[in-house]
């Protein structure tokens, strides 16, 4: 992390607290003429004011602007122009705006920067915020802001960090408030009330025994209704719950598909050591869809705003894939060079390449992207290969029976019948075979530990081009008699 900068000197400049941020009304515009900008004319309004040096002008531009509107522009904006930005709201407002921007961009922001105003965004973050943050820092400058928390936070910071990568206890939040079954719904409320400030959210309450031992869950709105002496075990309703060391997507889609606001975290002995709420649910499954998305194009996912990420990291995350994927490509190079008396013989089936390679390649996709879905969905398994593999095989028949139809025509037509009948034959087989592949490429991959979409649609298409090709030759030596 570099030094931290400030804000030029400027007697103009808006009235700033201890640690530097600016001292301003957020309401100051009693008009709220700003609050109908849209992003573009927000960004070159803030740009000319901070070229006028009109510093307090701007203060107030940035309190005007919708919370979406100011992410939307720290996420579009280069470093030095994001961290004066930040430093010209209120520090309350800045907490929640830091709050909302991926952790790559928080790191940066850190940066520009002075120290104190790091250590307090820092100590303010949630314990689970704090550790997707660390994990985008430098090692040291990560070891120094943990070392600087109190005592309490510290300790809460660490519990996460001893739990492995990837794992949903890396992503829990050990602030939340319980109750005891033989609390009174009196004095269970009274417990939330005690932690309102602490805790990150109060409508589903963890129920624990005197171990903490997670035995259900109440809700706020049954403790609410409920006569005051009536006790916490008759409210409670069964916990779902996931260990702690499960992967955070699975966590996730469990609290996806249960429809519940917090899912409980445990521990080997099902004690009760953090929560996943609704919205860091919804946010890894967001980055699991992008990852997804990501690598069935062939790259690796930006885990930043597309605008904010530097070329040079856009480049990393593709030129790999583009290599491996070079280098599968050269087996079709071989097999045309294989083949390349029969094409000699008869030109015209080279004409047909392309359709070849492009029809396998797109049917082995949607196979591959279809069954990817089903396993993160939950509903296939790599145990239920061979029931996809028949689902599949008949799909890709049909397929192959529809496109070769439409292909014995076309091309018996211009070219006669006997060609007809080697693009029939082809696409049957072709789209036969590309959709068992695809079907089960990912199941193999989820059975070998691997991330399904790295296996799916680039080395399949990769795969399916070389055997289409085969496939399409061998056809057509036997057809033509070649």
């Amino acid at each position: 992390m570099s030094e931290p900068r400030d804000l030029p000197d400027d007697p103009g400049g808006p009235p700033t607290d201890a640690t530097g941020f600016a001292l301003v009304d957020e309401h100051a515009d009693e008009d709220n003429t700003y609050g109908e900008m849209s992003l573009d004319e927000a960004t070159r309004r803030l740009a000319r004011l901070r070229s006028r040096g009109d510093l307090r002008a701007a203060s107030r531009l940035m309190a005007s602007l919708p919370d979406q509107v100011v992410v939307d522009m720290f996420e579009r904006s280069a470093d030095r122009d994001r961290a004066v930005a930040f430093r010209l709201l209120p520090k309350g407002r800045a907490l929640v705006l830091f709050e909302a921007l991926d952790a790559p961009v928080q790191s940066e922001l850190l940066r520009g920067l002075r120290e104190e105003q790091v250590a307090h965004l820092f100590e303010e973050l949630d314990p689970d915020d704090r550790v997707a943050l660390m994990d985008e820092l430098p090692a040291f400058v990560a070891t120094r802001l943990l070392r600087g928390l109190p005592p309490e936070e510290r300790a809460l910071t660490n519990e996460i960090l001893g739990y492995p990568a990837g794992s949903i206890g890396r992503r829990m939040t050990p602030e939340f408030v319980s109750a005891r079954p033989e609390m009174t719904a009196d004095q269970a409320l009274d417990r939330v009330r005690a932690r309102l400030v602490d805790v990150e959210t109060i409508y589903t309450i963890p129920v624990v025994d005197q171990g903490r031992r997670l035995i259900g869950v109440v809700g706020l709105r049954s403790l609410m209704g409920a006569d005051p002496d009536t006790l916490v075990g008759d409210l409670m309703n069964d916990a779902i719950s996931i260990h702690a060391r499960a992967s955070e997507e699975e966590a996730a889609r469990l609290s996806a598909d249960e429809r519940v606001i917090v899912l409980p975290i445990t521990d080997e002995e099902d004690r009760l050591v953090g929560i996943l709420t609704v919205d860091d649910a919804l946010r890894i499954l967001e980055d699991a869809e992008t990852e997804d998305a990501a690598r069935q194009g062939g790259a690796e996912p930006l885990r930043r705003p597309y605008l904010s990420t530097p070329v040079r990291s856009i480049v990393r995350s593709r030129v790999v894939w583009l290599l491996v994927l070079g280098l599968g490509a050269a087996l079709t190079v071989q097999v045309l060079a294989v083949f390349e008396t029969t094409l000699e013989q008869v030109v015209a089936l080279s004409l047909f390449v392309p359709l070849i390679i492009g029809t396998g390649g797109n049917t082995g996709n949607q196979a591959a992207t279809t069954v990817t879905r089903a396993l993160a969905l939950g509903d296939v398994r790599p145990r239920d290969a061979l029931r996809v593999l028949v689902q599949e095989v008949r799909t890709g028949f049909i397929l192959g029976l529809a496109l070769g139809g439409v292909g014995f025509v076309a091309a018996g037509l211009i070219f006669g019948f006997d060609f007809g009948m080697v693009i029939g034959f082809t696409l049957l087989a072709l789209c036969t075979i590309a959709a068992t592949v695809g079907g089960l490429m990912p199941l193999l991959a989820q059975a070998v530990r691997a991330d399904p979409a790295v296996f799916s649609n680039p080395f399949i298409t990769t795969f399916v081009d070389a055997i289409g090709l085969i496939v399409y030759f061998l056809i057509a030596r036997s057809v033509l008699g070649l």
